[in-house]
């Protein structure tokens, strides 16, 4: 398989990936904590890059230590999750950032850890995001009726009897492994759009909370695939050209909305009109 077929399957498994993934990060309003985690796991991959190791794992075990600091510092008295997911941004960009400085010649460009290459994937990193997104449906599909309840009414899930903890660590640990496969794509940088974008534009025009996932599956799909078409046809970067089409994506989203919003109430604001095309 060529490299620019190995890219399109990348991209459509993230694709799909995000149905999962960014559905619950969308729904559970845990954006700034992807945010967070995709930029903070930087010094992962530059301290393995730096060992001659793979990046992948070092992403990982990172992503892993980054989300046991989360999990301590909000539940601090007085902090809250945002306030965590803003510390461990601030720290583990700023480490990537002065491990990178103080070694110039790493085998692997730091742009490539910020904003990925979906051309340069390999057959190991397809597996990975393979494996990751099997993972995550089978969580997802056995617990979905339990993380919807928790979702939408937290509280209440309580008052049921159940336990939260194991909710947080099933949505964590779907948000966390999606966002380090993600990585060798886009990057940390533009990883989070390619799991979000499609999930945010999806949730505008979805009619019904189940549809959320399909929709953003479908969107992802399409705008990975988009991307990465754009940037052969123009000759643009391949991972700032997804990111890009994951944006127009939403944006396009956000206006069909507008307007079936606008449909739907005009009947209501001319009765008249209405009642004489009926």
């Amino acid at each position: 398989m060529n490299y620019f077929a190995l890219a399109a399957l990348e991209l459509a498994l993230l694709g799909l990936l995000g149905g999962v993934a960014g559905t619950l990060i969308v729904l559970r309003r845990r954006s700034f904590f992807a945010v967070a985690l995709s930029h903070a796991t930087f010094p992962g991959g530059v301290i393995f890059a730096i060992a001659g190791a793979n990046l992948l794992i070092g992403q990982a075990l990172f992503a892993l230590l980054l989300v046991l600091m989360m999990t301590l510092l909000s539940r601090v008295p007085g902090q809250g999750r945002q306030v965590a997911s803003g510390v461990v941004l601030s720290f583990g960009f700023a480490l990537g950032a002065l491990l990178s400085s103080l070694n110039p010649g790493l085998g692997v460009p730091v742009d490539a850890l910020l904003v990925g290459s979906p051309l340069s994937v390999t057959g190991a990193d397809v597996t990975a995001t393979a494996v990751v997104l099997a993972l995550s449906l089978i969580v997802a599909g056995v617990m979905a009726r339990r993380i919807l309840f928790h979702t939408f009414d937290p509280v209440g899930f309580e008052t049921a009897g159940f336990r939260s903890w194991p909710i947080e660590l099933a949505v964590t640990g779907i948000v966390a492994a999606s966002v380090v496969v993600a990585m060798p794509a886009v990057g940390a940088i533009l990883g989070v759009a390619v799991l979000i974008g499609p999930a945010a534009a999806a949730q505008l025009v979805a009619p019904r909370v189940h549809w959320i996932p399909p929709i953003a599956a479908g969107l992802g799909v399409v705008g990975g695939l988009a991307g990465l078409w754009a940037s052969r046809a123009f000759d643009i970067a391949a991972g700032g050209s997804v990111g890009l089409a994951m944006s127009v994506l939403y944006l396009l989203a956000l206006g069909a909305r507008r307007v079936m919003r606008w449909i739907v109430r005009r009947p209501a604001r001319y009765p008249r009109v209405a009642g004489e095309l009926a």
